[in-house]
């Protein structure tokens, strides 16, 4: 049998693992999410994320705790779920995902938690993780790289760092109604797929649960924007894909270090670039601005798209939009999972593509310039 046959088989069985299971963790999470846009009046008053702010592109005030959704799903998959090695895989991922939640969940409630705290909150997870299972990330396909890895005290560091920079990625898209969580499931997805490649079952079961408590999220975020993710839910969910991906190695050497670099190539890229682009501003890699390329997307695309639509309206076509720069990574992931050259080109091809698509929108040519240095001006939401 071929890979092309191999490939078309996951992409069938990929359906057996939609079952009862994911449709109950996908309902729990959709009702707890319900329920707390039922109940905002009772705790608005420390949850709601105001309309104002440089990152803020929504007209209502919304709650931004969709976090307990997403961790009401998590706990209610281990739960429903037999016991065995699936439970074995899930609940280290449970129990370590804890304190990136937890300071996540504070930053939603109070909005004093640093960016420094969180960040170190979710390499604490990634750190625990590896106290739990003993797995950190050992091969990146790199020379010299490889050399120090084989050393457990820089493996296990450089799995915190590669745990916690993925969960911020993934709260640094989280800005339009449906982007984090759409790509969230849309990465889960393709991680499933590859694990179905490699015949490992119990992780792409693992995948395909966590992509549809996302869902039940999801479809009280997208498209009216009631509940957002939060730091809580969105560091969870991105440490869930970091950690996923670390146990994919573990388990399987086969597979390139580099097809899961790729698979989240969307959220890398976008906190890489905004870091560099806060450097070359004299700015604190922390501090906010509307240079984001989804921000962008909406102000140089969408808004000319859409001139008569509201800014709601323009909030979720901007985040489903996104989901394009989700799907191009995720489907060369599961096409040369196990080809590094190939993967590496397409890391270098992604990086110019997102450049060119960025100089289009700040400069209106297809260039690959450097980032501006001041930010736009007269441009409405």
């Amino acid at each position: 049998m071929n890979l092309n046959q191999v490939r078309d088989e996951a992409a069938v069985s990929i359906w057996h693992l939609v079952d009862s299971p994911a449709l109950w963790v996908s309902f729990a999470s959709f009702a707890v999410a319900w329920l707390t846009v039922l109940t905002q009046r009772y705790h608005g008053r420390f949850s709601i994320d105001g309309d104002t702010g440089i990152q803020k592109f929504h007209t209502n005030p919304t709650s931004r705790v969709g976090g307990l959704a997403i961790g009401s799903g998590a706990a209610c998959a281990y739960l429903i779920t037999p016991s065995g090695d699936f439970q074995y895989l899930l609940w280290p991922l449970l129990v370590a995902g804890i304190p990136a939640f937890l300071f996540g969940l504070i930053e939603d409630l109070t909005k004093e938690v640093s960016v420094t705290v969180r960040l170190v909150a979710t390499m604490v997870s990634g750190f625990t993780a590896w106290m739990i299972t003993g797995n950190s990330i050992s091969s990146v396909h790199v020379w010299g790289l490889d050399y120090l890895l084989g050393f457990t005290a820089f493996s296990v560091l450089f799995t915190a760092f590669a745990v916690g920079g993925i969960a911020n990625a993934v709260n640094i898209i989280d800005g339009f109604n449906g982007l984090a969580s759409g790509t969230v499931i849309i990465i889960f997805i393709g991680l499933a797929l590859i694990n179905l490649q490699l015949a490992d079952v119990e992780l792409a079961r693992i995948c395909v649960l966590f992509a549809a408590i996302t869902f039940g999220f999801f479809v009280v975020n997208w498209p009216w924007g009631k509940l957002f993710l939060g730091d809580g839910g969105a560091y969870f969910l991105g440490f869930a894909v970091a950690w996923t991906s670390v146990l994919m190695m573990a388990r399987h050497p086969e597979i390139s270090a580099w097809a899961l670099l790729v698979t989240c190539a969307y959220p890398i890229l976008e906190v890489g670039f905004s870091v560099w682009r806060r450097k070359k501003r004299h700015l604190n890699v922390g501090d906010p601005d509307r240079l984001h390329l989804h921000s962008l997307v909406k102000r140089r695309f969408i808004r000319q798209l859409m001139p008569n639509a509201t800014s709601g309206v323009r909030n979720s076509m901007t985040g489903s939009t996104m989901w394009l720069a989700a799907l191009l990574p995720v489907f060369l992931a599961t096409r040369f999972w196990n080809n590094t050259p190939a993967l590496m080109a397409c890391c270098v091809g992604l990086v110019v593509l997102y450049s060119l698509i960025y100089g289009r929108l700040t400069q209106f040519r297809w260039c690959i310039i450097p980032a501006r240095n001041r930010p736009i001006s007269g441009v409405a939401r």
